[in-house]
């Protein structure tokens, strides 16, 4: 316990360095943020006019449809947010950054997550509330204590599970030169898949994407069980309270492969 506090304390500040470093750049900060926030609302901004033509998406309406959205957002902006970095490894890799920070006394996943200092994630994070406090004027929530608190762990889920495919990108860095496209194939199944209702693809696919390619987890099913639309579900309904869990799940397995893939690391040029 005692290593585990003081690698969140270094992380903190690791994190606290880099943020102080761009707000040195106001006007860098503004433009970075909102173009985070046009890039991610310009996508909502096509569910808008998809719902406007035909009214509803499998029977999920603008709302319904807007706090899925809202949802799978929030997770995405909170694994930027704290863990982008980790997406740059084999850049890291290639430049000789990890030899380095496998040299210091601190966790090299920590290091690799400070590394960079991108702003988009907060334009991503502002969008992200703005749609999901839309979405909860909109939608029709029955609310009690017990799912504002599963809602809330359900958006750390979906966060630590999203995060998890990229720290496996990086432990595949070790191994494979460029990882670019892997990446990039990953983030974009996840954004197109995990932003609208799965409920329009058939049973099997349904199930794929449950227990084959967990991206129901994320969203999804958590958003069914809240808005209480666990009747076109094509697997048991209890499975999505179990998406802290699996998110919380992956990440561990995730991170236990890193370590594992580290082990083979020989150097810039091997």
């Amino acid at each position: 316990m005692a290593d585990l506090k003081r690698e969140f304390r270094l992380y903190l500040l690791l994190r606290g360095a880099s943020l102080r470093s761009v707000f040195q750049y106001r006007g860098n900060l503004l433009m970075m943020v909102l173009a985070g926030a046009a890039y991610q609302g310009s996508g909502f901004a096509f569910v808008w006019v998809l719902l406007h033509t035909f009214g509803t998406v499998a029977g999920w309406g603008l709302g319904q449809i807007a706090f899925l959205y809202g949802m799978r957002l929030l997770s995405h902006a909170l694994w930027l947010v704290t863990i982008d970095g980790v997406g740059q490894a084999d850049f890291l890799i290639r430049e000789g950054q990890l030899d380095r920070m496998l040299l210091r006394p601190a966790n090299v996943l920590s290091q690799m997550s400070t590394y960079t200092r991108s702003l988009l994630p907060f334009g991503d994070l502002s969008m992200a509330i703005v749609v999901f406090g839309v979405a909860l004027v909109v939608a029709d929530v029955q609310w009690s204590p017990a799912s504002i608190v599963f809602l809330v762990l359900a958006i750390i889920g979906g966060a630590l599970l999203e995060g998890s495919a990229v720290i496996v990108i990086a432990g595949l860095s070790v191994r494979v030169l460029d990882t670019w496209a892997y990446r990039m194939m990953m983030l974009d199944t996840i954004d197109t898949l995990g932003s609208y209702p799965l409920s329009v693809f058939g049973t099997g696919v349904q199930r794929v994407l449950t227990y084959a390619l967990p991206i129901a987890f994320i969203a999804f099913l958590p958003a069914s069980v809240v808005l209480g639309r666990t009747g076109q579900l094509a697997v048991p309904a209890w499975l999505g309270l179990l998406s802290p869990l699996v998110g919380a799940g992956l990440f561990a397995l995730a991170y236990r492969f890193w370590r594992h893939q580290l082990r083979f690391y020989q150097g810039v040029g091997h």
